[in-house]
Order: C-alpha cells, then sequence, then structure tokens
C-alpha cells in the first residue's frame, strides 16, 4: 500500500500529530480549547438553513444536478462580484460552481498542469495550494513570504531564475495563515507579471469579507487584464458561516474555466441541488450576516491578541483572516513550532496549528484560528500564562 505513486509524493501531514495528541487529551476528560483548524462555529443564518429545507422537501431537487452548478446560482455570483467590485462576468463561460474552494482549487491543478509544470506558490500557505499542484504531478516552487521582505520582488527573483519557466502563480489575500493584506496596486503588478511571463493566475479569495479596522480586501479579478491571465476562487464556507455545506466559485478566465468545467463534467454532478438553492439566497438574501460574523470574529481577534501581548507574547493585530499568526515567544522558540503546538495542549490545555505545517518557511509561529467565544478564549489565555512560570 506504501508504493501508491501520488500517495507517496504527499508530505506527512503534520497537523494530524496535533489532533491525534489533542483528541487522546479529550479521550482522558481534559478541555482542551481547540484554536487549530480554521472551522466555524456559529450556525448558518436561518434564513439560508430555512431555504435549504424547503429545497429538500421538493422531490425534483432530488436528482442529479449540474457539475457546473444550476445558472441560477453561476448568474447569483456573477451580480454578487458585479455589486462588491464592479466586475462583469459571464456566467456561462466565467463563472463555475465547485462542492468547495479546495474542490475546485485542486480540480483546476489537474485540468490546466501538465506533469512537470512550473507552479509559484508562497511559503507558508494553507496546504491545498502546494498539494494540488503535488497531485497533479506539477513542479511545486517555493516563494518565501517573511515579515519585513518584498514578496513582489521575491516573485520577480523565482519567475527570473525557475529553469522550465514555470507556468502558474497561486495567491492568496487576506492569506492564510501569515494573515498579510494587500492593496489593488499588487494586482495591478501581478497582472503585468503574469502577462510578462506568461503564467496563469490563481487567487483564492476565501477571506474576500473578513477584514477588519476599516481595511477592504481587494479582488484580483477587479484589475484590467485580469481575466485575460487568471481566475479567483470564492467561497460560501468563512463569509456565511456554511464551511460544512461545502460550497465555492471560480471565475475569471473563460479558458480555465472551461478546463475546470470539462473535467469535472467527469468527476461529479454538482453539490446537492437544495444547497446551491440556499447558496442563491445567501448571496442575494441580506448582507448584514455578513458583517455580523466579520465583527463577532473582530471582538475574538482583539481579546486574543490583547491577552497575548498582555502575557508576554509579542502579535500584532492582523487586518484580515480568521487567524492570528504568532511568533513563538523567545524563550520557546528554539524547541520548534510541532514540539510547542504539542506542549501547550499537554500543559496549557490549548491546541493550535504549528507553523511548519504550512511550509518550512513557517516554522517560529503558531496559528490561532479565532473559532471559540470569547470566555474560551479569555480561558486559553489564562492556560497560556502559565508558560511565564515556568
Amino acid at each position: 500500500m506504501d508504493d501508491f505513486y501520488r500517495i507517496k509524493r504527499l508530505p506527512p501531514y503534520v497537523f494530524a500529530i496535533v489532533n491525534d495528541l489533542k483528541t487522546k487529551a479529550r479521550s482522558q476528560g481534559q478541555d482542551i480549547i481547540d484554536l487549530g483548524m480554521g472551522n466555524p462555529d456559529q450556525a448558518t443564518p436561518k434564513h439560508i438553513v430555512d431555504k435549504l429545507v424547503e429545497a429538500a422537501r421538493n422531490p425534483r431537487n432530488h436528482r442529479y444536478s449540474a457539475s457546473r452548478g444550476i445558472t441560477r446560482l453561476r448568474k447569483a455570483v456573477t451580480t454578487w462580484y458585479r455589486d462588491h467590485y464592479k466586475v462583469e462576468l459571464d456566467p456561462e463561460t466565467e463563472a463555475i460552481a465547485t462542492i468547495g474552494a479546495k474542490e475546485g482549487m485542486a480540480h483546476l491543478a489537474l485540468a490546466v498542469l501538465q506533469p512537470g509544470d512550473g507552479v509559484l506558490v508562497p511559503n507558508p500557505t494553507y496546504p491545498i495550494h502546494s498539494y494540488s499542484v503535488v497531485i497533479a504531478d506539477g513542479d511545486l516552487r517555493s516563494v518565501p513570504l517573511v515579515p519585513g521582505e518584498d514578496f513582489f520582488a521575491r516573485l520577480q527573483e523565482a519567475a527570473r531564475l525557475s529553469w522550465p519557466k514555470a507556468k502558474m502563480l497561486i495567491l492568496s489575500f487576506p492569506h492564510n495563515p501569515t494573515t498579510m493584506c494587500v492593496e489593488q496596486d499588487f494586482f495591478v503588478k501581478v497582472v503585468e507579471f503574469a502577462k510578462e511571463h506568461k503564467l496563469m493566475v490563481v487567487h483564492d479569495f476565501a477571506y474576500a469579507d473578513f477584514a477588519f479596522d476599516g481595511y477592504r480586501p481587494p479582488s484580483f479579478l477587479a484589475v484590467p487584464g485580469a481575466k485575460e491571465v487568471g481566475v479567483e476562487i470564492f467561497s460560501l464556507s468563512k463569509s456565511y458561516n456554511m464551511p460544512g455545506w461545502r460550497m465555492g466559485f471560480v471565475c475569471g478566465n473563460s479558458r480555465m474555466i472551461h478546463a475546470l468545467g470539462r473535467i469535472k463534467s467527469y468527476l461529479d454532478y454538482g453539490a446537492f441541488q437544495p444547497i446551491q438553492i440556499a447558496a442563491i439566497v445567501a448571496l442575494e438574501g441580506e448582507q448584514s450576516v455578513v458583517r455580523d460574523i466579520v465583527e463577532l470574529h473582530q471582538k475574538r481577534r482583539d481579546v486574543l491578541v490583547d491577552g497575548l501581548n498582555k502575557i508576554g507574547w509579542c502579535v500584532p493585530k492582523p487586518k484580515g483572516t480568521m487567524f492570528v499568526w504568532a511568533p513563538i515567544p523567545d524563550g520557546f522558540r528554539a524547541m520548534g513550532s510541532l514540539e510547542f503546538s504539542k506542549m501547550l495542549i499537554q500543559e496549557c490545555k490549548v491546541a493550535v496549528s504549528p507553523g511548519i505545517g504550512f511550509g518550512e518557511y513557517g516554522e517560529g509561529y503558531v496559528r490561532f484560528a479565532l473559532v471559540e467565544n470569547e470566555q474560551r478564549i479569555r480561558q486559553a489565555l489564562r492556560g497560556l500564562k502559565t508558560l511565564g512560570a515556568r
């Protein structure tokens, strides 16, 4: 079983080590505060759930659906783009529904990459950005994304030194795990860069709405010429508290959308149709629910970051995402992020994600997910405070 080619190419899943330790501790009756996985803890808004229930009772929605997503849903997401970013998209050729952002990312890589094609990916990054390339037999080329360095300059250097020339660039801002944010002029440079180097661009926009302190994340597609070179992925998981529903979209370049549609037509019949119908209500319905969700996470961010800094950590407040990317305190940095994360479970009863799990340039950090209420976050801080007494 160990000889399966694609399985052998996948690196060890570091997060499984921490998850196993957390599960073992809980099985022994320990109360572990889980700030590891970015798994939204709040209920999906009622009007979305109500539409799902209504649609699920209609037998006509129990049949196979469409792998590209029903027409009405594709029109809803293109209208959402027009209203939010003044981006005009053709729902027939420039938008496709996917079974979550990860499915869209993975199948897009399979659809457009040949074995050995080079792909520039930030490091650290959300694992599917790297693993989708590996699974598709691409050549993963990591570009360091670290504090205090010019990431775009690093991109230019990587493109210049890469041989054979890279074929794709994968980005995601606001960025998971580092929480780095960019302004629109960054994407203007990316479009020019992609045209110069003949690169396809994939921008994962999962945290489009998750921004704080007046910051508004720009859409890659809002830049003139972006559709000529790439696509953007959006998901309902975070903005609408719909992680388990598995509903996402890939929008933009018609050739890339067509390729993804072709490969999906062989692999699936689309999401359960009542979920698609409920997703239309999410996109077209009352958007104050999104603001409420973001405000909740901003309050949690403030409690966590203020609390960490009070007990001796040195953590900046992120402007986006549902995470806090925290440098490991100096006294513990030598042990590495994996061992430090294991220690936090065992001694502080707090689970986090080790930075090394997002790539080698994530070493020295841990990622906190804002998926517990303020009371539980304060409880976690009391546990973390005990480290200072060692």
